[in-house]
């Protein structure tokens, strides 16, 4: 990163050495640069605008009924339409939006964050830890877990969510720790690592100060994918009735609500696709602008 001609004159003449921008200004300028990162970007702040404020502009919530219109058209009174139940598409649309969009987030963060920490303790400690924690990794990953989900299944009534984000987060977490066990050997051996053990530096700290946060861009990539994976997990399962549960929706739960109707009355089907469509898209192209922005070689090569 150079200085201009203009900003290297006035520091020279004030006699005192730019100071260097920190990594988190050169991440976000390389991130904001790239065509992917602004429409990824714009696109997921407008999903996440549309989820939680477009509610606010209609009169219908997601568990009024208009027994005056069922399975009618899009109409001034119904923007998206009504289902079989007379229930509003517009509002029950968004409600599922925000359940998969909450869903998504909190499984990918809490997914990322056990990944850091079971791959960084078997990195750094190794021995009977690393073994141990190998051993559940390994054992998660043949488990089904979508099976195992599907049976788990009747704990996810309604309120229940928060159970099925950390048990959906269980199953995502197991290649990411490996690849940061990897980093995490190689990392506490520099010479920062080294000289906090030698200070007296209890290992536990060295791991969250030093070993994890020079995952960081690892990890934040990591974390991002992670969201779009969740919401088609999250999807998958409430499709086939193991997610989300009544009265409470979600995408899956009313793409397969609107898979029986989608041949004579596709607004029943077509709006929370296409919204699912380009969630997903929008954030896959914030991964990929992400991992650019922090490893600039890795775009050139490819």
């Amino acid at each position: 990163m150079t200085l201009s001609e203009e900003e290297l004159a006035e520091e020279l003449s004030d006699g005192v050495p730019a100071k260097a921008p920190s990594r988190v200004r050169v991440v976000s300028g390389r991130f904001f640069r790239s065509r992917q990162g602004q429409i990824g970007f714009a696109v997921l702040a407008l999903m996440f605008l549309l989820a939680f404020v477009g509610p606010l502009f209609s009169r219908w919530t997601y568990t009024d009924k208009d027994f005056t219109a069922f399975m009618q058209p899009p109409s001034a009174d119904h923007w998206f339409g009504t289902l079989q139940t007379g229930s509003d598409v517009y509002a029950v649309t968004l409600r599922g939006m925000q359940k998969s969009l909450v869903v998504g987030l909190l499984a990918a963060l809490v997914s990322t964050a056990l990944a850091a920490v079971v791959g960084a303790f078997g990195g750094y400690f190794l021995g009977w830890t690393d073994r141990a924690l190998s051993w559940v990794t390994d054992l998660l990953l043949v488990l089904p877990g979508f099976l195992i989900l599907a049976i788990m299944s009747p704990l996810f009534g309604s309120g229940q969510w928060p159970l099925f984000v950390i048990m959906l987060a269980l199953f995502l977490w197991m290649v990411t720790s490996k690849i940061v066990r990897g980093m995490a050997i190689s990392v506490k051996e520099r010479e920062f690592v080294q000289a906090a053990r030698y200070m007296g530096v209890p290992p536990v700290r060295i791991i969250f100060r030093h070993v994890i946060p020079n995952l960081s861009s690892l990890l934040i990539v990591d974390a991002t994918l992670n969201v779009s994976a969740a919401i088609l997990t999250e999807t998958s399962l409430s499709y086939f009735g193991f997610g989300i549960q009544p009265p409470d929706v979600s995408f899956g739960t009313l793409i397969a609500d609107g898979s029986r109707t989608a041949v004579y009355a596709p607004w029943t089907f077509w709006f929370v696709a296409g919204l699912l469509i380009v969630t997903v898209l929008a954030v896959n192209l914030m991964g990929d602008a992400l991992r650019d922005a922090f490893d600039p070689s890795a775009k050139r090569s490819r």
